[in-house]
């Protein structure tokens, strides 16, 4: 019988440790998952400006120089960027 309670209050710190790890184990968790999930609800604002891809003159008439070539890079025959 002496052992037995001898074994109980040695394994008992252990049980109560284990048992307040797992709890805040589990409540680590179980934020994260809400903050995920909160954070896939929150509806998100994209600001797009759309005048931005005219800006970039790629849709140029064919006899006009070619935008490499309005930047000061060197260019071939065909208005691509020469590689030397």
């Amino acid at each position: 019988m002496q052992d037995i309670s001898t074994l109980i209050r040695e394994a008992k710190p252990l049980y109560l440790a284990r048992k307040k790890r797992n709890k805040q184990i589990f409540s680590v968790a179980v934020m994260l998952v809400c903050v995920a999930f909160i954070s896939v609800m929150m509806p998100k604002k994209y600001q797009v400006d759309d005048m931005y891809y005219w800006d970039l003159g790629i849709e140029q008439p064919v006899n006009e120089q070619s935008y490499i070539e309005n930047l000061g890079f060197p260019v071939d025959d065909y208005g691509l960027l020469l590689v030397s």
